[in-house]
């Protein structure tokens, strides 16, 4: 039933830029420090009952494939050049001249208990990334929307687009209604483009009644650059685990990984730019014990103006690129001119991200954090955690209540909410990721406020925890594998 056999839909990824912000704007962190280290990354599907059939699995990679023959195109240029103006010139240069190379840096593998070789074998699809870091990191999104188009193309197709726009603007409405600032953050778990895009056209209606009614909420963007642009919204995001991950592994220094991957994160885009900070890759108490800390005057390996310029590109007559991806952090370098007013992290970050954990805990240990800091400015709280309209509503009392400017970004709940046209239950989305695995041939790890998203080799995961005096959490919120739905559930009448 599922309406994917139409050759008037699109279908895969067509642009470069039908990825989330973040990939961005760390690849050009990458391109300045780290472009000559070598990663890997690995697929988990979260959700493991739910099975691939062989068709699905020829068909990502058919899918997979194509993605070699995608490159950035001049229109996409000049609206990085113009709308995200803190991706500097070389990065934008390099970013032109980028190609993925799949046949090289990917490697999926159809395993199945019961081969026959036929299509309709079902079993588990596994992927494997390598590569040089600054070559690969743009493989996570489209990678992880192609696969769970496969498996809602082949494998669950008992589901239909209608009311897709609807929903998504009455869920927008609601949103909007009750005050919530909020982004659309779905690419990585959409069922497909097109629903994205139907996603995205429900959301703008939503923006067109709340400011026809005077509504005070707003839909502040999408997380998605190529959606961004066909829409005129603003692409929205900063950083992702994925870099406090990569700076811990390069350096083997988790004590001090926080602290250096933030140095890393201003000296490139500056203070007060793309200022909100991720806290949990290491447990939010230890994160917060790098936030307090006084930026130093000394932001880069090179003094002066070339401090705020990537790394060497053909052509440059800046120091070899690696040089400075070879510079033991943290980074030292005076900077010219007057010493500047000493500020923390905390102060010039305009807010932080949750993700992981429970969000109640999280706003109240945010509290005293600044409260202690004696900063008074009033600072934002991004929840980004499995939200519906509900917990979105709940959050954003909660966060008001402790003086917090409370955001929100919507992903899953948008992309994929559909209903089994057959039973009438609900049709579960897939709880996928892909994770950098590790960097410079050390294990990459993430341990985050929740048990149940600890990610990476367990040796060093537990390594890493004692390390850090790291004290377990396990939120009763946080099953993985029924994040988003059982099988049985029935669809709830408010996502209809």
């Amino acid at each position: 039933m599922a309406p994917k056999s139409s050759s008037t839909l699109p279908e895969g990824i067509f642009s470069l830029l039908d990825t989330d912000l973040y990939k961005l704007t760390m690849q050009c962190c990458i391109l300045k420090y780290f472009p000559d280290v070598a990663v890997t990354y690995n697929f988990t599907n979260r959700t493991p009952d739910m099975k691939f059939n062989r068709a699905a699995f020829h068909w990502l990679q058919a899918q997979v494939a194509k993605l070699a023959n995608i490159s950035l195109s001049e229109e996409e240029l000049q609206f990085l050049s113009t709308t995200c103006t803190y991706l500097n010139g070389q990065y934008l240069r390099f970013l032109s001249n980028f190609r993925l190379q799949p046949s090289k840096q990917i490697k999926i593998v159809f395993n199945t208990s019961q081969d026959t070789g036929q299509e309709n074998d079902t079993g588990d699809v596994m992927i494997h990334i390598e590569g040089l870091w600054i070559d690969t990191i743009l493989y996570e999104i489209p990678l992880l929307a192609l696969v769970s188009e496969a498996y809602f193309k082949f494998c669950d197709r008992e589901w239909t687009y209608a009311g897709q726009v609807e929903k998504a603007r009455r869920k927008g409405a609601e949103l909007l209604k009750n005050e919530c600032i909020f982004s659309e953050f779905g690419s990585r778990r959409r069922r497909d483009y097109h629903t994205q895009d139907l996603v995205l056209q429900g959301l703008r209606q939503a923006q067109e009644d709340a400011t026809h009614n005077g509504w005070k909420g707003k839909l502040s963007g999408t997380s998605n650059v190529h959606f961004a642009m066909k829409y005129g919204l603003l692409p929205v995001g900063t950083v992702a685990h994925e870099w406090f991950m990569g700076v811990a592994a390069i350096t083997n220094n988790y004590e001090n990984a926080n602290e250096i991957a933030l140095r890393y994160w201003v000296s490139t885009f500056g203070e007060g730019v793309l200022g909100i900070a991720l806290t949990d890759t290491y447990g939010t108490p230890t994160f917060l014990k790098a936030f307090k800390k006084v930026i130093p005057a000394s932001t880069s390996t090179t003094a002066g103006p070339a401090a705020t310029i990537a790394s060497t590109v053909a052509g440059s007559t800046m120091p070899a690129a690696d040089s400075l991806s070879k510079t033991k952090p943290p980074i030292h370098a005076p900077i010219d001119g007057e010493t500047p007013e000493e500020k923390t992290y905390a102060q010039v970050f305009t807010g932080v991200r949750q993700d992981s954990g429970d969000p109640l805990n999280f706003i109240k240990l945010m509290r005293e954090f600044y409260d202690e800091q004696g900063i008074k400015d009033k600072k934002t709280i991004v929840f980004s955690d499995s939200l519906n309209i509900d917990l979105c509503l709940k959050y954003k009392a909660a966060a008001e209540a402790q003086g917090f400017q409370p955001t929100f970004g919507v992903g899953t709940f948008l992309t994929n909410d559909f209903v089994n046209e057959v039973t009438g239950k609900k049709s579960i989305p897939l709880n996928i990721v892909i994770k950098i695995a590790s960097a410079a041939g050390r294990p990459a790890v993430k341990i985050s406020d929740n048990i149940g998203k600890n990610t990476g080799d367990k040796m060093t995961v537990a390594d890493v925890k004692q390390r850090l005096g790291y004290k377990e959490n396990d939120w009763a919120g946080g099953d993985e594998r029924t994040r988003w739905g059982k099988a049985d559930e029935q669809a709830p009448e408010a996502a209809t």
